[in-house]
């Protein structure tokens, strides 16, 4: 036979399972993945140039990764988040092939949304929207790496899919620290000014970071613990963590006398219970944090999530795409 196309195809695994594809315009293409070190066996039929049906099998083993790298995701499926919300995805060990793992990883949404992904270390890579999320953008998050090299003789373990949904209103903190005032606006209307007491100036240590924050985790109480400043086990309420450095929004009544007037804390914003309370029923992760008058920015040492510290171009200038 001379040139053809094939007009039929069976891959079978070793375990005699036939393997799903689809035959289109004379090539089969599996709609299923391969296991990774595996041994394929297939046989079909091939039409030559001539007309001429005949028979056609063969056999091929997959590819034996060194190793296996994981991916898990920071946003969880049918969730619901703030505007302010990144998409990370971190990696079970450092990826030398960033820009193979990038092209593997897709973000879409229900709305046109400019974005870009930035590797912000060896094992995370970060998506963010070039300015807040729009209200009721449903977003999915495709991480197929699955079968991709990620250099070194290291391949992606498994996909992720996750779906989920920015709130149907934007709910804005502006938190002042030289003004001491704490300030929540939603939709752009301010709904409530409250006084504030922030980290301390003469300690740079303590000094609230400057820069949007991201509300990431919320408890109704707990106890507080700094063994640099020397305490421990400090309970208080309506605790919204909005950096990884420690930096809380909660209730210190202790501090009621110098709120709105002078700033006394190790870095958190302090409110009234009262107040704090109504900010705590009021946020969500993924709600942005605005903290402005501070000397000190908000920076990688603080860990999740910095990601609105960059402006637009220096955090496209992390992304691993080529052109």
């Amino acid at each position: 036979m001379i040139g053809g196309a094939l007009t039929a195809v069976v891959l079978t695994g070793a375990d005699g399972r036939v393997v799903k594809g689809e035959l289109s315009a004379g090539r089969w293409v599996a709609t299923e993945d391969l296991g990774y070190d595996k041994a394929y066996t297939w046989s079909g039929s091939a039409k030559g140039e001539d007309g001429t049906d005949v028979p056609v099998t063969g056999s091929f083993r997959t590819i034996k990764p060194q190793r296996l790298t994981g991916a898990k995701l920071n946003v969880g499926d049918h969730q619901t988040y703030g505007i302010a919300q990144p998409v990370k995805v971190t990696f079970s060990a450092p990826v030398a092939d960033k820009a193979a793992v990038q092209k593997s990883m897709t973000v879409t949404t229900s709305v046109p949304t400019e974005g870009a992904w930035a590797w912000l270390s060896d094992q995370e890579a970060h998506w963010r929207p070039r300015e807040y999320w729009k209200p009721n953008t449903e977003v999915s998050v495709d991480v197929g790496v699955y079968g991709v090299p990620f250099g070194g003789g290291a391949y992606g373990a498994s996909d992720l899919h996750v779906q989920f949904k920015i709130a149907d209103r934007a709910l804005v903190a502006k938190a002042n620290t030289q003004t001491k005032r704490f300030e929540i606006y939603r939709d752009g209307v301010l709904l409530h000014n409250f006084p504030a007491s922030y980290g301390m100036e003469n300690d740079k240590r303590a000094e609230t970071r400057g820069g949007i924050h991201v509300v990431q985790q919320k408890q109704a109480a707990r106890t507080m613990t700094n063994a640099v400043f020397g305490y421990k086990d400090i309970p208080v309420t309506w605790a919204v963590l909005i950096s990884q450095n420690g930096e809380f929004v909660h209730e210190n009544n202790n501090t009621i006398p110098k709120q709105g007037k002078e700033n006394v804390s190790h870095g958190c914003a302090n409110l009234s219970g009262a107040n704090a309370k109504i900010f705590y029923d009021l946020t969500m992760l993924g709600d942005p944090v605005e903290v402005v008058g501070s000397s000190q920015p908000l920076q990688a040492s603080d860990g999740d999530y910095y990601d609105w510290a960059f402006d637009w171009a220096t955090w496209t200038s992390k992304s691993a795409a080529t052109s």
